[in-house]
């Protein structure tokens, strides 16, 4: 019986120091892992711990407001109830979800997907669910938000645009930021679900139209309710811009281009100045402001006639008659015609194998330079384009400005072409033919510009030759009026070409508006001297027995576009115009009456526009 003790008390004792040793590597291990957690994961998990505790509310700046350069306001800040949920306060609440869902009228597995993308990188950080709330929907919440752990309702400003679609390409819109916005923040990096310009000038003065987020630290208790709060930084609002454009003159254009697409813009000829920009069909601004949807942004990239693109710089068009501006600056300055040359129009012009036909079908008969600027001869501008040669023509093309980007501080502006025999070389590899001259003259071949080009084409024929970056914005102001920059008048250049030159076309644009015969009839204005050019440029060729009253019966989209370019009074111009109505017909129908609103806006803004003495014109009265 001892033996068999003394062995069981053997076993116990090797047990023990088994028991011991487990005992002593279990220990070490906590030891170990208490040392890591408190001493080498410390800091970070104290950074958890206050993040749990303490949390950051931002308070997003006010964006700058933009003016109208008569101080109206034009787009401003609206507060938005905007509904977050805080990822980590819910994980243990799917009530939550549920019941924010069918007050939002949003589905909970959409919330539930959206709070699993953001809580992995950072679950403390408020997901934004709804923005715009109505007042409905916030006071159900806000009444039951003691019992709603991890709901934030926040005012924020939102972008609002007083006056709809008008001014819409010029003003643009803002967007939410994307990936690429937060890797471009700078030193004033963007937070995510900030917005941002996104087109315009909301995109192109974006660092001098946000300001500066503040914020407010608070502590919250075990459910993600604030208990008090620790610290504030307030916001700094961001700077006020002052456009050059004016309110009722941009009302007017937007009024009279009421069912047509196309393009605006006004500006004055002695400072570059814009004072309105119209491009149609337009946008709702608002509807990006507050997060467009995948089925308004479908509708308006899919639309045949471009609502995202500001045509005013971005179209590219024939620029038709108007560019017999420049075939009869480049025969006067090259000695190829005088003021006083004859040129023979009988309504057809043969060139070799081919036959190149007059707007009047019967012809102009024996005419000069002045008549043929006022009525339009096609006929004379083919002879005296064969005169000059197409390099002439590109030399003074260029010099007014065509076939490159103006300059104006808009993104994506594009720089239309001007052909030339180099160019020709280059692009297609062959010469250029003298008979490809002739649509040329006239504007059409491979000529394209933007409205936007021959508005500083006229404004420099109005001007004496002056050559201005067309400017949009006129200073900037903080948000205490204090003025922080001016955007004056920037002169880049004056176009070699004779004063004498520009006086016998000025004087042929003149009668274009004033005499009989003159193709821009439609913009004359009782009081007011206006000198202008209409032009119609041809989208597709017509067939050789094609004739002129058969344009309208043609599908839409092959109907000519039509141009009319402007300025006024003829004596002292203050303002120049260029109207550009897509598929629309003849310029002298369709785009000179557009020109004459907005020219009798400018002129006399409280007054009832002038009559015209008369009946408008018909269609059948015009060659161009």
């Amino acid at each position: 019986m001892m033996e068999l003790n003394t062995q069981r008390m053997e076993e116990f004792v090797a047990r023990s120091k088994v028991l011991l040793v487990f005992l002593a590597l279990a220990f070490s291990v906590l030891v170990i892992r208490l040392w890591y957690l408190q001493v080498i994961r410390g800091s970070e998990y104290q950074r958890l711990s206050e993040n749990n505790r303490i949390r950051i509310r931002e308070n997003p700046a006010d964006r700058g407001i933009v003016f109208d350069r008569k101080g109206r306001i034009l787009a401003e800040n609206r507060p938005s109830f905007e509904v977050y949920l805080v990822p980590e306060d819910l994980r243990d609440s799917s009530e939550v979800v549920e019941t924010v869902g069918k007050t939002l009228k949003m589905g909970p597995e959409e919330i539930r997907e959206k709070l699993k993308t953001v809580g992995r990188k950072n679950p403390y950080r408020p997901m934004r669910v709804k923005a715009d709330i109505d007042w409905k929907e916030l006071a159900f919440l806000e009444t039951n938000r003691i019992h709603l752990p991890g709901l934030l309702i926040n005012v924020r400003p939102r972008r609002s645009y007083l006056y709809g679609e008008t001014a819409a390409h010029l003003l643009g819109y803002v967007g939410e930021v994307d990936e690429n916005d937060l890797k471009q923040g700078g030193e004033r990096p963007y937070r995510p679900g900030a917005f941002v310009g996104k087109y315009g000038i909301e995109q192109r003065w974006e660092q001098e139209l946000r300001g500066v987020d503040g914020g407010r630290q608070i502590e919250v208790d075990a459910m993600g309710r604030e208990i008090k709060p620790l610290r504030s930084v307030r916001s700094v609002p961001g700077n006020n811009l002052y456009l050059t454009i004016d309110l009722d003159l941009q009302e007017a254009a937007e009024e009279a281009f009421e069912g047509k697409n196309g393009a605006l813009v006004a500006m004055d000829p002695n400072t570059g100045r814009i004072l309105a920009m119209v491009s149609k069909p337009s946008f709702d601004p608002a509807a990006f402001a507050g997060g467009i949807t995948p089925e308004e942004w479908k509708a308006l990239i899919e639309n045949p006639f471009h609502p995202l693109q500001n045509k005013v710089i971005q179209g590219q068009y024939p620029p038709g008659s108007v560019f017999k501006i420049i075939t009869a600056i480049a025969g006067l300055e090259t000695g190829a015609i005088t003021p006083e040359t004859p040129l023979v129009c009988t309504g057809r012009f043969t060139y070799g194998n081919r036959e190149f036909r007059c707007a009047k079908e019967g012809g102009h008969g024996t005419l000069t330079l002045h008549r043929a600027l006022a009525e339009s001869c096609d006929v004379f501008f083919y002879q005296v384009g064969l005169k000059v040669g197409v390099d002439q023509i590109a030399h003074y093309a260029r010099a007014f400005g065509l076939g490159r980007p103006t300059g104006i501080p808009l993104p994506n502006e594009k720089s239309g072409t001007v052909p030339s025999s180099a160019w020709k070389k280059k692009r297609f590899g062959t010469p250029w033919y003298s008979g490809e001259t002739i649509p040329v003259a006239i504007g059409q071949g491979y000529v394209n510009v933007t409205p936007i080009q021959l508005l500083l084409l006229i404004s420099a024929v109005a001007n004496g030759g002056k050559l201005f970056v067309p400017q949009i914005v006129e200073r900037v102001e903080n948000a205490f009026g204090v003025p922080l920059k001016d955007y004056p008048p920037v002169q880049v250049g004056k176009v070699e070409v004779s004063e004498r030159t520009l006086r016998i076309v000025r004087q042929g644009l003149w009668g274009a508006v004033n005499e009989p015969g003159g193709t821009g009839r439609a913009s004359a204005i009782k009081g007011i001297w206006v000198a202008g050019k209409t032009g119609t440029a041809q989208v597709v060729r017509m067939e050789k027995n094609f004739r002129k009253g058969d344009t309208m019966r043609l599908p839409q989209q092959f109907r000519d576009h039509g141009w009319f370019v402007a300025y006024a009074p003829f004596e002292a111009p203050k303002i120049a115009v260029a109207v550009l109505v897509e598929h629309g017909g003849f310029g002298g129908v369709v785009a000179a009456p557009i020109a004459k609103k907005v020219l009798e806006r400018f002129f006399f803004p409280k007054e009832t526009p002038s009559p015209n003495g008369g009946e408008p014109p018909k269609e059948e009265d015009y060659d161009d």
